[in-house]
């Protein structure tokens, strides 16, 4: 079996409402509840494919995750897909420090 490295990388990118209003500690957060739940689908792992997508999450209020957009894609549809349902699946996130937001995850997947 391969090795591979799914992670959502530290270096992220904060946007929109408000721009500056959330903590570097909430960010850090946000990184390692995502990154707990990163896995290799199957299919992509079996085709060696990799690559990072940048994922727009919209953030309410209370941490949960509103709706994912993709910014920029793997060039695997597999992974791509992947990367927009993961932030869903890893659940509510803690309460933004400034209220509703979205955040901009890295999310790299890389066989080993």
């Amino acid at each position: 079996m391969k090795r591979f490295i799914a992670t959502a990388v530290a270096a992220l990118t904060i946007a929109a409402t408000p721009v500056f209003a959330q903590s570097a500690d909430w960010q850090r957060q946000v990184v390692r509840i995502v990154s707990a739940k990163q896995t290799y689908p199957a299919s992509a792992e079996a085709r060696g494919e990799q690559g990072t997508a940048r994922v727009k999450v919209y953030v309410a209020a209370d941490g949960a995750v509103e709706k994912t957009e993709l910014v920029t894609g793997t060039g695997s549809s597999t992974l791509d897909r992947a990367a927009l349902a993961l932030p869903s699946k890893a659940g509510k996130f803690p309460a933004p420090p400034g209220g509703a937001t979205t955040i901009v995850l890295p999310l790299t997947w890389k066989m080993l």
